[in-house]
């Protein structure tokens, strides 16, 4: 199938049709219109196979993936989708494959309101690169470096399954049952916090989403914020199946250090407290208070009251 007619079969009209693109997939570049008083937030990733995922991934898990690890970075900043583009690269044009990542791919765009307006396909060794643009109100973003002293830590969610999911795919432990089709379905199908971070917005003083994991993402807070923070482990959210299939050292190591779980991490001040369970009441999600911003430049781990260091860590990362 050649390139033209590969993306007007698979990828014309993909996702949403929304009012402010102005021109979409067909020409040299698209045009699309901000709302008033909002600025555009931009995110690009790219999922490399045997880098990123396994070869044996399957297609419709990667299309969703793609665009929930976008999503997940606007949702950190509190903005909402509206427009991506899809620059794919592929050793072969395997009609099987595209029609199942095309709708894994459609599937996210159309929950979360995304139109494709553009992009670019080529051969060579399997990779996805989505560039996804969102707006957010001027002023109103969140960021990684508004973190003050004695505000609380938050997460949203439940921590460490998509590691446990992937360390199960490459054969580095082993999960049974209905436990083991839950993580795994958790790393395929990560689910991206985006009305959350909205609910968010003027309430938290800072937002990451957990991408690397909980020691590593609330590391950049702290560095961007110039502060410290007091972590009881004890505190980390972890999903009954979590609880159930590991020892608590190996569930806490996954929860800290697994990475790929794409919830939210934000801090709030005590003032706005009171207000928080209210903004995300509608969001659908759970959220956790497991810390606190202190003085300093250093993450203390605690548990029990006493110092804690992890003594088992997530699956890595390839």
């Amino acid at each position: 199938m050649k390139e033209f007619k590969l993306i007007d079969h698979f990828f014309t009209n993909l996702g949403q049709t929304r009012r402010d693109v102005q021109l979409g997939i067909g020409d040299d570049c698209a045009l699309v219109q901000p709302g008033e008083n909002k600025v555009i937030a931009i995110s690009c990733d790219t999922l490399v196979e045997n880098v990123h995922f396994y070869a044996d991934m399957p297609a419709k898990a990667l299309g969703y993936k793609a665009l929930a690890v976008n999503l997940s970075d606007l949702a950190a900043m509190g903005a909402e989708p509206a427009w991506m583009t899809l620059a794919l690269t592929l050793p072969e044009a395997d009609q099987d494959w595209l029609e199942e990542f095309s709708q894994g791919l459609n599937e996210a765009a159309q929950y979360y309101g995304v139109a494709l307006v553009g992009g670019d396909t080529t051969r060579g060794p399997k990779s996805i690169t989505i560039t996804i643009n969102g707006q957010v109100p001027e002023g109103k973003a969140l960021t990684r470096c508004g973190a003050k002293n004695g505000d609380w830590i938050y997460v949203t969610g439940s921590l460490g399954d998509s590691g446990v999911g992937l360390a199960i795919l490459g054969g580095k432990l082993g999960v049974d049952g209905e436990a083991r089709e839950h993580f795994i379905q958790r790393h395929y199908f990560p689910t991206p916090r985006v009305l959350a971070g909205q609910s968010l917005r003027g309430l938290a003083s800072s937002a990451i989403d957990l991408s690397d994991g909980f020691v590593s993402d609330i590391g950049h807070i702290l560095k961007r914020s110039e502060v410290g923070a007091v972590v009881d482990v004890d505190r980390l959210p972890l999903s009954a199946q979590m609880r159930e299939s590991l020892g608590e050292a190996e569930a806490l190591g996954y929860a800290l250090t697994g990475g790929e779980d794409y919830e939210l991490l934000f801090t709030v001040p005590e003032a706005q407290r009171g207000a928080l369970e209210t903004a995300l009441a509608h969001a659908g999600v759970s959220f956790t208070q497991v810390g606190q911003i202190a003085t300093g430049d250093k993450l203390r781990l605690i548990k029990d009251g006493e110092p804690y260091t992890p003594t088992h860590f997530g699956f890595e990362h390839f």
